[in-house]
């Protein structure tokens, strides 16, 4: 059980209620049944649900005390009698969805909340449900959509606009973009400030007025401390669904497909493009200008100094494909043990 002091639950919900949100088939048990929580194989009580989604828990699974547990069709056979099934062909996406039921990221509010130690200007407007945190910072004409909350000392710049069921956590600063729906952005994200542009020179460096936006789209995640520039002329773009994680470094004018997911400490310079369903590893460094393809996958570390065909998995430096890459360091230690014999 997740602990109180942290984490507002909600519920309870029947099985029915859950195999309508997930798309699953209720095997073996009364579709009326309530349960309160979401737990682990080995820790769930008769109220909680589960899942099963990789073999080495079949232990587990078979001694479960759960309520219900979440399950992929090929795996029912594993399951204990008497244990309920709620069964659907991507478990732990399902489960995802449930433990979202649960504990929904944005706590639902009845009435719009601005905290009287916030600093809103006339002109904003606000949304049914809207909660904004005592220090928080809201600019001119600012517009903020239904039950979106706004953390403590978190700084909307003018013109700004957050779509519904967005969390913008505390010490964010977002300026000059537009974000939308079911967006999270954790804590101490710069999102919207100048991109690094200049008009370089031998008797100075001319600053260039960046004058682009950030645009990040439906359900996208921004993780802590990361930083996104706007656009110098073109938008800054996070597309659908794409997740960053922490400490991530997206410069002007870059644009991310749909789907993709950023792992930490990369940095990604000005005026790429990612397609969409690109991983990229963490600490992966992409040059500026150039484009990487649908579905490509970048090792941890990876370096990219140019265009990368889409659905291919690329690693080193500088990035190659991942099978050439990997009998280049088996190569490379092959020859280190015989030179190492030698010299032995």
């Amino acid at each position: 059980m997740a602990d109180p002091r942290f984490f507002t639950k909600a519920g309870p919900f029947t099985l029915a209620d859950i195999a309508a949100k997930i798309g699953a088939e209720i095997k073996g048990g009364d579709v009326a049944t309530q349960v309160t929580d979401v737990a682990p194989l080995d820790a769930a009580t008769p109220a909680d649900v589960s899942f099963f989604d990789n073999p080495r828990y079949k232990d587990a699974l078979a001694t479960t005390k759960a309520g219900a547990v979440i399950i992929a069709p090929d795996s029912v056979d594993l399951a204990p009698e008497g244990i309920p099934l709620l069964v659907t062909d991507a478990a732990y996406p399902a489960y995802a969805s449930t433990a979202l039921m649960f504990y929904p990221h944005v706590a639902p509010s009845e009435e719009t909340q601005i905290s009287p130690a916030a600093h809103v200007d006339p002109s904003a407007t606000f949304g049914a449900g809207v909660t904004v945190a005592p220090g928080a910072v809201i600019g001119a004409n600012v517009e903020i959509g239904d039950r979106s909350s706004v953390g403590a000392n978190t700084v909307i710049g003018q013109g700004v606009t957050i779509g519904c069921d967005c969390a913008v956590a505390p010490n964010v600063t977002l300026s000059h973009a537009l974000v939308g729906d079911r967006v999270i952005i954790h804590p101490g994200a710069r999102i919207g400030q100048d991109g690094f542009g200049f008009a370089m020179g031998p008797h100075g460096h001319q600053k260039i007025p960046q004058l682009g936006r950030v645009v990040l789209q439906d359900d996208v995640d921004i993780g802590a401390n990361t930083t996104i520039d706007r656009g110098a002329g073109p938008d800054t773009v996070v597309g659908q669904g794409s997740k960053i994680d922490n400490q991530v470094q997206l410069a002007h004018n870059v644009s991310i497909g749909r789907g993709c997911v950023i792992v930490s400490q990369v940095g990604i310079s000005g005026s790429a493009k990612l397609g969409d369903l690109v991983v990229a590893g963490g600490q992966v460094g992409i040059a500026g200008h150039l484009e990487i393809g649908d579905g490509a996958m970048l090792a941890a570390r990876t370096g990219v100094p140019s265009d990368l065909e889409g659905g291919q998995q690329y690693g080193g430096t500088p990035a190659r494909p991942m099978s050439q890459w990997r009998r280049e360091l088996a190569a490379v230690a092959i020859l280190a043990k015989r030179r190492k014999k030698k010299t032995g």
